[in-house]
């Protein structure tokens, strides 16, 4: 079996069928990894049996490549399905997979892993192996991400999302699958059972929670509008709710990149009320003013410029054992000088 495409995957997560004995799931976002192991284990156990699932630490599985196969043919106490999960999921397990993929019984190993590349020895073994399904679990972003938001919610029982608010939500809460879990979580229970997500109430729950993306959007904002004072006030919020310094140079990135596709309109001519509306996902309501004040600051040429260095910084991060989170400062408050010496002009 190759591997699942996304139109395949929500059914099989649902219902795999008795056919499949092991399922890999890999990829850059362990929490996506981690909530489609566990719908796939809730299609696969029954919530009657308290011993339909079993977990085997990795290295005892890689010591003894014979015990997934031997726990997935272990009878269920219910006459139902056997589940055996891995988590941390490496290479080390291939021998176990294999033996797992030609044992007996109707178990289902789940296997979890992180990133594996193209040659990996467990993907080489069972992409082409037709009782195994091999799911990759990377970030999602835009309109797969926003789809995934929107299922999330209807999920916890809200009613309709405006697609402002959905597109905004898409925008922030895409680099950590559990916290975005937990703030549409959050978000849920603010408009009740069958309510309406509107962009005013995403905004209520992001701030109730003192999320550090509220901080570090105000941050941004501020900084590309030339308030210096602002943004490091908002750095200085952010970065103690929990922001890492990494987190605020890639989410820098992303503001400069959006500014920039505004700005190009603004050069062939669009007014920035109408370049910031063009954007998809929209400028958030709250942050247009800031965001049109910014693009009569700045040019086209000098926001290309300014993501090459904060791909600089990026590297920097990792690379010269300074603190992160000063170099994340840094470059978001070299972008409010420029645009403070801009607005003096």
């Amino acid at each position: 079996m190759a591997k699942l495409d996304a139109r395949r995957l929500p059914g099989f997560l649902l219902d795999p069928g008795p056919s499949w004995r092991v399922v890999l799931l890999f990829g850059d976002d362990a929490g996506l990894v981690r909530e489609r192991a566990e719908t796939l284990l809730r299609a696969v156990v029954s919530p009657d049996d308290p011993f339909g699932l079993v977990e085997i630490p990795r290295d005892a599985a890689a010591k003894d490549v014979g015990l997934l196969a031997a726990e997935a043919a272990t009878p269920s106490l219910t006459g139902g399905r056997r589940a055996v999960r891995v988590r941390d999921a490496t290479d080390g397990l291939a021998a176990a997979a294999k033996e797992a993929l030609a044992g007996k019984g109707p178990g289902l190993v789940v296997l979890e892993a992180g990133e594996l590349p193209a040659r990996s020895r467990l993907r080489a073994l069972l992409e082409p192996a037709e009782a195994a399904a091999v799911i990759a679990c990377y970030r999602e972003r835009g309109a797969e991400l926003a789809a995934s938001i929107g299922r999330v919610l209807r999920e916890l029982g809200v009613g309709t999302v405006e697609p402002a608010a959905l597109d905004w939500l898409a925008g922030r809460l895409g680099e950590d699958r559990m916290l975005m879990r937990r703030e549409l979580e959050k978000l849920a229970l603010l408009a009740g059972e069958g309510g309406k997500v509107t962009e005013e109430l995403v905004l209520a729950a992001m701030a109730e929670g003192g999320a550090a993306s509220l901080d570090l959007d105000e941050a941004l904002m501020a900084a590309t509008a030339g308030d210096l004072a602002t943004a490091d006030r908002a750095l200085d919020a952010a970065f103690a709710e929990g922001a890492t310094g990494v987190g605020v140079v890639r989410a820098a990135l992303r503001h400069v990149q959006r500014l920039h596709l505004a700005a190009l309109a603004v050069a062939a001519g669009a007014a920035p009320a109408a370049a910031a509306a063009s954007l998809r996902p929209p400028v958030f309501f709250r942050h247009k003013p800031a965001f049109e004040r910014a693009l009569r600051l700045w040019r086209a040429d000098q926001l290309a410029a300014a993501g090459e260095a904060l791909l600089d910084a990026e590297r920097r991060t990792k690379t010269t054992g300074m603190p992160d989170a000063a170099i994340a400062r840094g470059a978001v408050l070299a972008l409010a000088r420029q645009a403070a010496a801009a607005a003096r002009h």
